[in-house]
């Protein structure tokens, strides 16, 4: 059997939660990601950080396009917190071939963290429009992932 390392970034941490359960998966690499216990989900852990904790907002998610249940970022918030990194070209791009999801994907709870059970590693992004780096940080902390910090300067 091949091992198999699972990296996730943004919702798709919620994604190797779950499918890191299976046994060919050796590890879990969470970049600027969720990474949510029993019963949590992506929508949850960001309605708890910002409008119960009060943890300071990120701009990134404000206002998106919502179609029939899909959601995805508008092109401006896309170059300006997403993709700001990139040359204004590049995040253009981004912005235009982003995949929508459904809005059902937010809430969606997972069962079985296999974060408790498998290595994890976590790498914050201390300069993330889209998760709160406060928020990806405690993620890391509660779940005992080894941690590594990334800065813009890096």
């Amino acid at each position: 059997m091949i091992p198999v390392v699972l990296v996730g970034h943004s919702w798709a941490g919620v994604v190797i939660t779950e499918a890191g359960n299976d046994p060919k998966v050796k590890s879990l690499v969470y970049i600027a990601a969720y990474a949510p216990d029993v019963n949590e989900s992506a929508l949850g852990l960001t309605k708890d950080a910002h409008e119960v904790r009060k943890l300071p907002a990120v701009p990134g998610l404000d206002n998106p396009i919502i179609t029939d249940g899909y959601i995805r970022l508008r092109e401006e918030t896309v170059v300006k917190h997403f993709a700001q990194d990139l040359p204004e070209s590049e995040a253009k791009v981004v912005a235009a071939v982003q995949g929508r999801f459904h809005s059902s994907t937010l809430t969606a709870t997972v069962t079985k963290p296999a974060w408790k059970t498998k290595p994890s590693f976590y790498v914050v992004a201390d300069n993330d429009h889209i998760i709160s780096p406060l928020m990806e940080q405690e993620m890391a902390k509660k779940s005992g992932q080894k941690l590594i910090m990334l800065s813009p300067a890096m």
